[in-house]
């Protein structure tokens, strides 16, 4: 995985929970390459098999097949850990639309067993991954921290809420927590399958199929899209950050740039129609906007960057390009 060779995790003991999904699977990848021994824990409700079997040989790896809303599991997964990087969640928006309940017993009782059994065996350090979606309402761009709205989901409910209960434990039982808001992640090992895919595989996959998709709304409607190196990226930096400013803190990660939906599906067909020439004449299809959007996304990376060092290193371009390389070659 391409990062700087200066700025990566090397040598400890860490649990990367919902280590089998797709940002996880990611990252536990990046930090056996650096030499650190790294517990797996995931249920496998959205995480696949497949993404962690190339590393179930490696001496320095270990899966434990589990729930993060079982409290005996969470103890087992934090001894003898020294960082905790979080990334279990039921994600997607219009999951959380549909089914509250298991997105909210997940998401947010989840988080609460799991840093408090973190607490409870001394970890060093809790990171944890949030999301855009906490900017709900607020229309400025780009987005700030410190200037959020009202939740528009109850996806933005349940990251919300997390945030506030790392903020409370970091405050009264002195655990360091650093919050990742994630702006919209693509990359490799992403699903492109079911109801609830995101938006680049799933355009992807139908063009390999030669399928036109569908894109929500007009077009115009743009997000702040964000490989996935680049998130693994500020997860090593924030576990290595010794600053006591940059502790305790909620970094937006991102790429501080905005692309619309209709120029990613331009540029995944440009990428595509290298392998398949078929697929340069397909065009998209217009359906309606999804409940709980928003139109624009943007953040601002001014503060991860000035405090823990993050700077994205592969754009949106270069990232589907990669993108689009596994889903041809590797996937």
């Amino acid at each position: 995985m391409d990062m700087d060779i200066d700025k990566k995790l090397r040598g400890r003991r860490v649990l990367v929970t919902g280590g089998a999904g797709f940002i996880g699977s990611n990252l536990v990848e990046s930090l056996l390459e650096e030499d650190n021994y790294v517990v797996c824990l995931d249920n496998f409700s959205t995480g696949k098999r497949r993404n962690i079997e190339k590393f179930l040989d490696n001496p320095k790896f270990r899966l434990i097949e589990g729930e993060i809303r079982d409290v005996s599991i969470c103890r087992e997964a934090v001894e003898g850990t020294d960082i905790v990087f979080h990334q279990a969640a039921l994600g997607s928006v219009p999951r959380s639309i549909a089914d509250p309940v298991s997105s909210t017993d997940i998401n947010t009782g989840g988080f609460v067993k799991i840093i408090f059994a973190a607490k409870e065996a001394g970890v060093e350090r809790f990171i944890y991954a949030t999301s855009s979606s906490v900017y709900g309402d607020n229309t400025d761009l780009p987005k700030v921290e410190d200037k959020i709205g009202k939740p528009l989901s109850p996806y933005g409910v349940t990251k919300l809420t997390d945030e506030l209960f790392a903020e409370v434990f970091s405050t009264i039982y002195d655990i360091k927590v650093i919050g990742l808001r994630y702006f919209n992640v693509f990359g490799p090992m992403q699903d492109p399958e079911g109801a609830y895919a995101a938006v680049i595989p799933k355009f992807i996959l139908q063009l390999m199929r030669h399928e036109r998709p569908v894109i929500n709304g007009d077009g115009t409607i743009s997000r702040d899209f964000t490989f996935v190196n680049n998130v693994v990226q500020a997860n090593h930096l924030a576990a290595i950050v010794e600053k006591e400013d940059a502790l305790n803190q909620v970094y937006n990660i991102a790429c501080g740039k905005s692309t619309s939906l209709a120029r990613i599906f331009e540029i995944i067909r440009e990428c595509l129609g290298k392998y398949d020439k078929n697929i340069s004449g397909i065009e998209p299809l217009c359906g309606p906007e999804r409940p709980g959007d928003i139109k624009h996304s943007m953040a601002s990376i001014k503060k991860a960057r000035e405090l823990i060092g993050y700077s994205p290193m592969i754009n949106v371009s270069e990232g589907l390009e990669k993108t689009v390389e596994w889903f041809m070659n590797d996937r």
